[in-house]
């Protein structure tokens, strides 16, 4: 090969950016081919839409292969330069004489003659006025008894007169004495509540400075990578001899720069006990309110498909599942109106979905979280990284993800659904006021972790 035709073979192999021999060379969309340090200097670092550097059409891929055959022909002619809830009648009938005695057995008037018959002879038997006096004298005892009664009775009545209108005056009283108390625990709950927003302010102000400085850290570590990229992509192409002499000191500064790749912050807000919260709530408790009856499901929670799909089919699974191992428990009942509080643990799973949600059961194959028939507080864990969140829409709730027991409590005719923390007496979140017009069922998913 002649020097003419050796020099345009060697300028084929030329990247039009750097206009030395290709370093790790790709061939993009349009056709043409470059440095892949190149390419990516002069692209933002490969964020699609790309445009070539030579004829500006537009390439939606944001990454190409390295053209293995180009780089093998650059590195041949890269030879002397290098390029990563009753009565009776008184005439007896019998006899017909007058009945003159008493008979206390059988406690009738008789006649003579039957005092004598069989019949009342074993019996004692009173003339009648001596009898009558004997049964007087019982009527009188028994009115002294009745007297009695009387009098306690009256006694009883004027006590309870005077008890009503001590208990009207006392009502009276205990009103205005509960007035006052619950006046001043509206003036401590609105203490209480001012201090929690005091802390908040304070605490989101720091996070927010955190937030800030951690951006200014990653600018200039950004930055700093980047010089490091272009010393890098500048050292690829020094001579051999240069290159090989300056090689620690090279991976010693890239070294140093990777040890000080600034953490991204994880910010979360202080979870504030509200007093008497959980109280409150414990007067609307419902018992079992989950069914014991566990449906094999599979959960999805990516950022833009959340959903959980039921089956024993592993197959029916969607795509890239966070768990496989999970189940679903649904509510014993359905709620249509009043207020409905309960608990559940949630200490042995870290990926969950609690709530309440639309009286469907498992009608479907799958439930979709994203909707707005659906109330849920969902806990997830990918990478070690705990994230929890609401939806409808999608919210990530920056507070500590409760490990113990979640409160649920459903105000079905004030259209509103919260979560509690109840180890801590916290408020979670509040779903914004809604207004319910189908039963809602308890749900709970979680994933055997």
């Amino acid at each position: 090969m002649d020097s003419d035709a050796l020099r345009v073979f060697q300028n084929e192999l030329i990247c039009c950016i750097c206009m030395n021999y290709f370093i790790d060379p790709v061939t993009i969309d349009c056709g043409h081919s470059f440095c892949r340090p190149c390419l990516c200097l002069c692209s933002e670092e490969g964020r699609a839409p790309m445009h070539c550097p030579m004829c500006r059409k537009i390439s939606e891929k944001p990454n190409f292969n390295t053209n293995v055959a180009l780089k093998k022909l650059a590195s041949l002619a890269r030879q002397t330069r290098p390029q990563n809830i009753n009565n009776s009648d008184n005439i007896c009938v019998l006899h017909e004489e007058t009945k003159e005695l008493f008979c206390e057995a059988d406690k009738r008037l008789i006649c003579g003659p039957c005092s004598e018959s069989p019949e009342h002879a074993a019996h004692s038997h009173s003339p009648i006025g001596w009898a009558a006096e004997e049964c007087r004298e019982k009527l009188i005892n028994e009115m002294d008894y009745l007297w009695k009664i009387n009098q306690e009775t009256r006694n009883n009545l004027n006590q309870e007169t005077r008890t009503f209108h001590s208990l009207k005056d006392y009502v009276s009283l205990r009103k205005r004495i509960i007035t006052i108390h619950y006046q001043k625990m509206h003036i401590f709950l609105h203490e209480e509540e001012q201090l929690h927003l005091q802390a908040l302010e304070r605490e989101a102000k720091e996070l927010f400075q955190q937030l800030q400085d951690s951006q200014v850290r990653m600018t200039q570590h950004l930055e700093a990578m980047k010089d490091m990229y272009r010393e890098l992509w500048e050292a690829c192409h020094m001579p051999d001899v240069e290159l090989l002499q300056d090689v620690r000191n090279v991976s010693a500064r890239t070294d140093l720069a990777q040890m000080q790749k600034p953490q991204p912050v994880n910010p979360e807000l202080t979870s504030w006990r509200i007093t008497g919260v959980l109280d409150m709530l414990n007067n609307f408790r419902v018992d079992n309110a989950l069914s014991t009856e566990m449906i094999p499901c599979y959960i999805s929670l990516s950022e833009d498909v959340r959903y959980v799909t039921f089956g024993d089919d592993h197959l029916s699974a969607p795509t890239g599942p966070q768990g496989i191992d999970s189940f679903a428990v649904w509510g014993e009942q359905a709620f249509t109106s009043h207020r409905h509080y309960w608990e559940v643990d949630v200490t042995l799973s870290s990926n969950w979905i609690l709530g309440v949600c639309r009286d469907s059961r498992t009608a479907d194959a799958t439930i979709v979280i994203d909707s707005d028939e659906r109330f849920f507080l969902i806990s997830s864990k990918t990478s070690n990284h705990y994230s929890l969140s609401t939806n409808s829409p999608p919210l990530i709730q920056y507070v500590q993800r409760p490990l113990g027991r979640v409160g649920v409590f459903l105000d079905y005719d004030n259209g509103s659904v919260s979560f509690f923390d109840v180890s801590k007496g916290s408020l979670i979140y509040v779903f914004p006021p809604s207004s319910f017009s189908f039963p809602l069922r308890p749900f709970f998913c979680f994933g055997c972790t």
